[in-house]
Parts: C-alpha cells; sequence; structure tokens
C-alpha cells in the first residue's frame, strides 16, 4: 500500500479489468520463478517504522503534511491518519555490522524527525498505540491527504455494505465495545515492520520458520496494552489492526472465512507463489488501478499491499528485469526507542535462522497451534503457555531463556554477525528485557496503574523514559 493511487473512484469494469490482470501476472510470477529469473543477491535487510506526531499535551497532532514537507527526507512518507507518519531504511547488506549499521541509520533518522517537529513545536513518538490517542481523534477529517487511504476507505466499506466496523477486545482488565464507521481505527496501530530478501528457493522454510517465531517476538516486543484508556492485550495491536479492516473472504475450495488482517490458513509448501494463488482466489479487489506498465508486475503488489498478513510476501522487479522476493515481518510494534527496535530486529532474524535450519531436520508443529499460541502470547505476554517444539509447552520467557535466544545468538554469529553487536542486542538488551519482564507493555500497565490510570502522566513519563535507554533499564 506505499504505492499511490491517483484515482478512489471506479466502476465495474475496472474491477474486471484489474483482475483479469491479476491472474496474468500471477501466471507471470509463476514463470519467472520456474525459469530462474530472480535476483541473485539475497539476505539484505530492510525495516519501516510508523511513529506519531504529539503536540505539547502528548496528544495527537495532525501536522504530517507540515512536519514532512519541512523535514524534506524522501524515506519518511505519511501515513493513515494526519498524526502519523513512516520512516524507511535503504536496504542493508547482511554484514558483520549491521545491527550496528541499522541503528546508527535509525538513530540519526529519529533525531532529525525530533529536530524537525520540535521546530513545529510538536514532538515524535513510537509506540503501538499512543496512550493519549481518544476515539473522537480517528475520523475522517483526520485521514491523511493521499488518494490510497481515501480509497481504501471507501472500498472496505462498500465491501461491508455499509455495515459499521465492530470494535470488541476482552482485555485482562477492561473490555472495548465500539463501532466505526470507516477504517479510522487502524490509524491507532503505530509498527515496526522487517523485511528479510530472500532467494525464491528458501521462502517457504524462511515464511514458516517467522510464523513460529511470531509468538516470541510478540511478547518480547509488545508496546500496546492501552486503548482508549482501556487495558486490553499485552498487544493491542494485533486484535486492533485486525478487526479494523474487518473484511471476511471466502476460501472457495474450503469456503473457510479469512480476514484481510491475518495470521494466515497454513504453512507455505513448496515457494511464495501460493501466498499470491491464495491472494488471486481469495481475496476480492479493493483497488482497480490500471498501470499502463503491464511488466512490472504492479497489480501484483498493489493487490498484495491490501492484504495484511504478520507474515507477508513482497516483490518487485528489479532495472535488470529480475525478480526480487522478500518476507516482511508485521507483528512488533513501534518502540519504545531505538535501541529495542533493533534489538526486536536481532532477535527476528536470530529466530528465523535458528528455526529455518532446525525444522530442517524437524517435522513443523500443527498450524493451528502456531496460531493459537501467536494470538496467546500477543494477549497475555511473556508469561502465557505456549506449546513448543516436540511437544513442550513453556512460557514464551522460558523458551527464549532457555533456548531461542541461546540458538538465535549462535545462529546469528554462525552466518557472520559481529560476536559483540550480537552479545549487546540480544544478551545485554532482550536477555535482560525477558528476565525482568519489562517490556514496553508491562511498563506502561505498571505506571497506568500506579498512577490512578492517568494516560496524560503516562505519555509524559513514557517521552521522558525513552530519552534514558532502552526500556528494561527504566
Amino acid at each position: 500500500m506505499g504505492r499511490e493511487i491517483d484515482q478512489s473512484e471506479f466502476s465495474e469494469a475496472d474491477f474486471q479489468a484489474f483482475q483479469a490482470q491479476l491472474a496474468l501476472e500471477t501466471q507471470s510470477l509463476a514463470d519467472y520463478l520456474n525459469d530462474g529469473r530472480v535476483d541473485a543477491e539475497t539476505g539484505t535487510c530492510g525495516l519501516e517504522l510508523e511513529a506519531c506526531l504529539i503536540d505539547r499535551a502528548f496528544r495527537p497532532a495532525a501536522e504530517n503534511d507540515r512536519f514532512i514537507h519541512q523535514l524534506n527526507d524522501p524515506l519518511v512518507v505519511p501515513e493513515l491518519a494526519k498524526f502519523n507518519f513512516e520512516l524507511n531504511t535503504p536496504p542493508f547488506p547482511v554484514a558483520p555490522k549491521l545491527l550496528s549499521a541499522l541503528h546508527s541509520y535509525l538513530d540519526t533518522q529519529w533525531r532529525q524527525c525530533r529536530q524537525t517537529a520540535q521546530q513545529l513545536n510538536l514532538d515524535v513518538c513510537q509506540v503501538g498505540i499512543l496512550p493519549s490517542l481518544c476515539d473522537s481523534d480517528l475520523h475522517l477529517g483526520n485521514v491523511s491527504s493521499q488518494q490510497r487511504y481515501i480509497a481504501l476507505n471507501q472500498q472496505i466499506l462498500k465491501g461491508r455494505r455499509y455495515r459499521p466496523l465492530d470494535i470488541a477486545i476482552d482485555g485482562a482488565a477492561d473490555q472495548l465495545r465500539l463501532q466505526h464507521n470507516d477504517v479510522m481505527t487502524e490509524a491507532a496501530t503505530t509498527s515496526l515492520q522487517i523485511h528479510l530478501q530472500l532467494a525464491p528457493d528458501d521462502f517457504a522454510a524462511y515464511y514458516n520458520a517467522s510464523l513460529l517465531a511470531s509468538a516470541l517476538l510478540v511478547a518480547a516486543g509488545a508496546n500496546s496494552p492501552l486503548v482508549f484508556d482501556q487495558v486490553l492485550w499485552e498487544e493491542s495491536r494485533i486484535p486492533l489492526f485486525e478487526q479494523s479492516v474487518a473484511l471476511p473472504c471466502f476460501v472457495s475450495n474450503s469456503g473457510a472465512i479469512i480476514h484481510r488482517v491475518t495470521f494466515g490458513r497454513d504453512y507455505c509448501k513448496r515457494s511464495a507463489l501460493e501466498l499470491f494463488q491464495e491472494n488471486l482466489h481469495a481475496f476480492p479487489v479493493l483497488l482497480p488501478m490500471d498501470y499502463s506498465d503491464k511488466s512490472q508486475l504492479k497489480h501484483l503488489q498493489l493487490h498484495n499491499g491490501t492484504i495484511w498478513r504478520w507474515n507477508r510476501p513482497l516483490l518487485q522487479i528489479t532495472q535488470s528485469g529480475q525478480l526480487q522476493l522478500r518476507l516482511e515481518h508485521r507483528s512488533l510494534p513501534a518502540g519504545p526507542t531505538t535501541t529495542d527496535n533493533v534489538a526486536n530486529i536481532a532477535l527476528f532474524y536470530g529466530l528465523v535462522s535458528w528455526l529455518t535450519n532446525a525444522l530442517a531436520e524437524a517435522d513443523l508443529p500443527e498450524f493451528e497451534q502456531v496460531r493459537r499460541n501467536f494470538y496467546a502470547a500477543a494477549r497475555w505476554g511473556l508469561d502465557t503457555p505456549l506449546q513448543w517444539l516436540d511437544g513442550v509447552q513453556a512460557s514464551p520467557a522460558d523458551i527464549l531463556l532457555e533456548q531461542a535466544l541461546p540458538a538465535s545468538i549462535q545462529a546469528l554469529k554462525n552466518i557472520g554477525f559481529d560476536s559483540s553487536e550480537v552479545d549487546y542486542f540480544l544478551q545485554e538488551v532482550m536477555r535482560e528485557r525477558v528476565m525482568k519482564r519489562q517490556t514496553g507493555a508491562r511498563w506502561q500497565r505498571d505506571f497506568y496503574e500506579r498512577n490512578q490510570r492517568d494516560s496524560r502522566a503516562l505519555m509524559e513519563a513514557y517521552q521522558y523514559q525513552c530519552t534514558q535507554g532502552a526500556v528494561h533499564t527504566w
């Protein structure tokens, strides 16, 4: 959905033409894979980090046009709401100093964003869901000016026959029940999206490893416990995003219902093509743009951008006409700090590297159990019981401390990551976070309850703490 479109109204003929082109491009993708027309370079990494603009009262500030114009960085772009923006990195090659390179780039970019915001009497914040956000902030008057967001809202509502979206989340302490006549509750959620370029032959194994890793990642990285002053899941982004664009689709060969924001319905058995074929057959077209250049698989990319798997395939055609394939992991929230972000990235790379090799010699766990693990970890965090490998039942914290963190550290060192950097981000930051149970979500929840549920005081303390180091030290 990063590609802008130039219209928001479509005819039935537009949908039919797009569907036909989508079928052709899905076959073209199969041809690229069968013919070996693929980019030989693999292992490059990148990310997208969504963030919030806030005013001096720590409330969302609908000023992203002014902020982005002043910043003048082509890698910082608008998001759905005017109080959101997104930072992008260039691709980084896998190299010994990858983690410090990512940290240095993100830190510099974040400092520039903060400087620019402060020139406008604003500030910036990395958090999964802004604690000071109110439901009344989420209206179409605050939608960003890009056509793709206006069109997306119209088409999702049309697909629902203009029935309101029901938001219903049961948390440990509170419940949230509300209705929305637009998709703006999606704008409450800001995330860290990690990309890894893969050889097509490796995609299925890494995708499946990423599915399995998702529960550990979301438990260790949780930073979204509050929605509109209600204490809900440790990572409330997960149910809120899923319900914000709820548009059920039927899988024709099974009668099953899946949603456009989804953990998926099965492993990838052979190649990424399976996921794009599912896109074609199971998900109705939302944005039927007609691109004159039919050689770049742009229709395939646009349609894929309207299906938000928590682990998603991405592709593009390079200038040399080769297929480039990436895996995008989407379950992690933004923040709290740059150091926390890079520790989460290191954990993702370490887990998928370890699990890809481990699963090559073992049977995959039952998919439905892996899916249940993900939602349990998002809801309850580090201490919820999971069904893990080899039938082991343990919490995410115990799995990480006893097996997954040591294995991830060794996996990264085996593929050439600098030993001191791996030890810093995964031993000194991630291990300490898990041992102390001091995620961003836990810190927010504890502060909120200690301070009479004062979300303004929480925001003020959070902004101050974000200048003091990683969350496990707060």
